[in-house]
């Protein structure tokens, strides 16, 4: 069944009610948000996305998933986190991070630090601490993209 909702970067729109996923912790400095809903960025094949706020139009954040600039992502996480959203392993769900974008986009930064795990089965997702400390809050997306290409890859 389709809902619509009020979007930031789209206005009035409506989604089918399965892209709702139910965050019951919310996220960090937002724990009163309960529900959002993920939607794709308006250029084709980007690897960004929206994670919009299912009740709240004026609030949602930008995301990409880790692997998409930094081939070497492992998610490392607690149990508590896996069992927050029901899932037993990292191959169940889905991760992003969320992207702070400067006024020089080319300084946008991700947070893989807290990583937002989603696990699709259940539709509950969750801001997760990462364990390793490999990662940092403002990882710089770009410098990253740039090493991975000019390693051939």
């Amino acid at each position: 069944m389709s809902i619509k909702i009020h979007t930031k970067p789209f206005g009035e729109i409506e989604v089918n009610e399965l892209q709702v996923i139910d965050f019951p912790d919310g996220i960090l400095g937002f724990d009163f948000i309960k529900k959002f809903v993920i939607l794709d960025a308006e250029d084709e094949g980007s690897p960004f996305k929206w994670m919009q706020a299912f009740d709240e139009k004026d609030l949602a954040f930008v995301i990409i998933r880790p692997v998409d600039f930094l081939d070497s992502y492992e998610l490392s996480i607690s149990q508590n986190d896996f069992e927050a959203v029901k899932a037993e392993s990292p191959d169940e769900l889905i991760v992003f991070a969320i992207v702070t974008i400067p006024d020089k986009a080319e300084d946008m930064t991700a947070n893989l630090q807290g990583p937002v795990i989603i696990n699709p089965s259940t539709r509950l997702g969750k801001q997760a601490i990462s364990m390793s400390d490999r990662y940092k809050v403002r990882h710089r997306i770009l410098d990253e993209m740039k090493r991975h290409t000019g390693a051939g890859g």
